[in-house]
């Protein structure tokens, strides 16, 4: 395994990213059974990789192909690796299931005391929130300092949904594509929040597709308050707001309201 230096900086979770976008190919094909072409997806994800949070991305998804418990094991323990080297709120959000999963690893082979010890590293980190923002909204509607976001919106991505919680990220690129995909005529706004209340991980994404919370992403049942607005985030292109339309209408999970 090639070492890469210790990351200095948070890396921020880029879906077009070309080892994110090998990934999500990858995936693809195991949601058609096409477990072998996944796996190819996957390796060749590692190989590109070329920082720690790409290698960690990677490892993930090579780690879940392994048909030994051995393997299994060794590409788990890589992913940690990578994801403790990186150690900001990007991955914090995956150590309780690395962890348990590599207790899971232990218990198979029989190692009782290193799975006991995986097992409480994961109930340490189970539900805990690390992440301290800045945090962000992104939407098309014209507000002002001061003024609070609160849940009971339609959905942007179902609109026969009510939402019980209003929505942010601490990713300000994130929140201006939630502001492209909102529902709405006006221009796009991405706002700086201050959360209310408590908050919890977005269940919709949250060691979904990807391990942890890579995106940031949260929500709230307390309203957010808006204390200033960003002009400055990396847009989409048209084909790339498309391709996201696309995916989402396409989309025929439940939202986990």
């Amino acid at each position: 395994m090639t070492k890469s230096p210790p990351s200095t900086k948070p890396m921020e979770f880029n879906p077009n990213n070309p080892i994110v976008k090998l990934c999500i190919q990858g995936m693809g094909m195991e949601e058609k059974n096409k477990s072998e072409d996944a796996s190819r997806l996957f390796l060749q994800a590692w190989d590109e990789a070329t920082n720690d949070f790409e290698k960690y991305i990677a490892a993930f998804y090579v780690a879940r192909h392994q048909e030994n418990v051995p393997d299994k094991l060794k590409w788990l323990e890589t992913t940690l690796q990578f994801a403790l080297r990186i150690n900001d709120d990007s991955v914090k959000g995956a150590f309780s299931s690395l962890y348990l999963n590599i207790a899971k690893c232990y218990e198979d082979l029989n190692d009782l005391d290193n799975a006991k010890k995986n097992n409480d590293l994961a109930v340490s980190f189970k539900e805990q929130l690390f992440d301290t923002g800045p945090f962000y909204h992104g939407t098309k509607a014209d507000l002002g300092i001061g003024d609070l976001l609160t849940a009971g919106s339609r959905s942007n991505y179902k609109t026969e949904v009510i939402m019980n919680h209003i929505y942010f990220t601490a990713l300000i690129n994130g929140a201006g594509l939630a502001a492209a995909l909102a529902k709405g005529e006006g221009r796009e706004r991405v706002y700086i929040i201050e959360p209310t209340g408590s908050f919890e991980n977005d269940p919709n994404v949250t060691n979904k597709k990807f391990p942890g919370n890579p995106t940031r992403s949260y929500r709230s049942q307390e309203p957010l308050k808006i204390v200033g607005e960003i002009t400055d985030w990396v847009r989409q292109t048209p084909e790339q707001l498309k391709e996201w339309r696309e995916r989402l209408a396409n989309n025929k999970g439940e939202i986990i309201n």
